[in-house]
């Protein structure tokens, strides 16, 4: 795969992968047990670039291309599916949107805190009633007119929010214009701190367990009419935007949970001794391992060709919604090969394939589910 790669991408692959073994994986399986957020490490992911990996360099970014980030969401992710999330989700949906549609006064005032890792970015879409029907959100932003026209009163519900329990920077989905439909939705940027604003608990996930996924509400929250991010009525066309670019992202991180599944799943098939030889010996076991490679290598050929797209300037919107399609679901087929080649240890905590399986069944539905992505591939294709 690296004959695809400048020289330039194999040095940032040689980085970060010496980066992940070195500080992620001797603590992946204890964050995930514990259900912590490893500042420490986070940290100095910051300090690497990795909060702010496409951000010019101006404004405290690394300055990457998409395939620097696909790179780089993969290795964390195979180390730490928790800290690819955080990594992607943050680069893409949460600090992509305000250099892409955010104004000079807004870019210079979240975007430097954004891409060094002072502070961490959440995207707030998902409703107890929206989720792949985004129209369907129920917050609202509301100026009072007759009062203070300088600002906003938010009301929001939002829930399943990736980094909520850890972020500063939450780009909230509202209804500026609640009679307008889907053209009344609009993306207000609010800050943790603000009167009104409430951190929920902690979901109790079943993968991704080190990252703080929580609910985040707004109660009568008032926020400055400058946080507005583009204009009233984009919303929509904001958030396709973000999740084109974040859908490269978790593609690359199921590719990160492909490999590591099929590194682990090889390594056992090599040590572990059945019928007098390693079961690697076995063509059945072969045949897994066969298939394994080859479906992790087609994801990740797919992934790169998105990313070469988005770096192009050309239309990559199906192609992000393929790679994220092919990749999601490859995860969870070699993930589980993976552990039944392990057979009953592979349901064991005490070995990466069984948090690999875990962590892997989520890259189905965040981002939009397998199934909205057939709707979006198959609507450009008879289009």
């Amino acid at each position: 795969m690296d004959i695809f790669l400048t020289e330039k991408h194999k040095i940032v692959r040689h980085s970060v992968q010496d980066f992940a073994q070195k500080q992620i994986v001797p603590i992946a399986k204890e964050i995930d047990e514990e259900q912590r957020f490893p500042w420490e490490v986070v940290d100095k992911m910051a300090t690497l670039g990795y909060l702010g990996i496409q951000a010019p360099k101006e404004l405290g970014g690394a300055g990457m291309d998409t395939v620097s980030y696909t790179i780089i969401i993969e290795e964390i992710s195979k180390a730490s599916a928790s800290l690819g999330l955080c990594a992607s989700v943050h680069n893409s949906v949460a600090l992509y949107p305000i250099l892409a549609f955010g104004n000079k006064s807004q870019k210079e005032k979240f975007v430097p805190d954004l891409a060094t890792g002072k502070k961490i970015g959440a995207f707030c879409l998902t409703e107890p009633n929206a989720g792949s029907d985004a129209s369907a959100i129920e917050a609202t932003a509301i100026k009072d007119e007759n009062r203070d026209s300088d600002h906003y009163i938010v009301n929001a519900n939002k829930v399943f929010v990736t980094n909520g329990g850890v972020a500063e920077t939450f780009l909230i989905f509202v209804r500026t214009n609640p009679s307008a439909g889907p053209k009344g939705i609009s993306v207000i940027i609010a800050e943790k701190g603000s009167a009104g604003f409430i951190v929920g608990e902690r979901e109790n996930l079943s993968g991704m367990r080190a990252n703080p996924v929580s609910s985040i509400r707004l109660s009568d929250c008032k926020i400055h009419a400058s946080n507005l991010l583009a204009k009233e009525g984009q919303g929509l066309k904001i958030g396709l935007a973000a999740l084109d670019t974040g859908r490269i992202g978790i593609a690359a991180q199921a590719v990160g949970i492909c490999q590591g599944s099929l590194e682990e799943g090889i390594k056992y098939a090599k040590e572990r001794i059945q019928f007098n030889v390693p079961i690697a010996k076995h063509q059945s076991i072969q045949n897994m391992i066969a298939d394994m490679g080859t479906q992790v290598e087609s994801a990740r050929l797919m992934v790169y060709r998105a990313a070469l797209l988005k770096d192009m300037g050309k239309p990559f919107s199906k192609e992000a919604a393929m790679a994220k399609l092919m990749a999601s679901e490859t995860a969870s087929r070699v993930a589980d090969m993976a552990v039944q080649i392990h057979g009953g240890y592979g349901y064991s905590k005490s070995y990466p394939v069984e948090r690999y399986y875990r962590d892997a069944r989520i890259t189905r539905i965040y981002e939009g589910t397998s199934e909205v992505h057939r709707m979006v591939i198959a609507r450009s294709l008879l289009s």
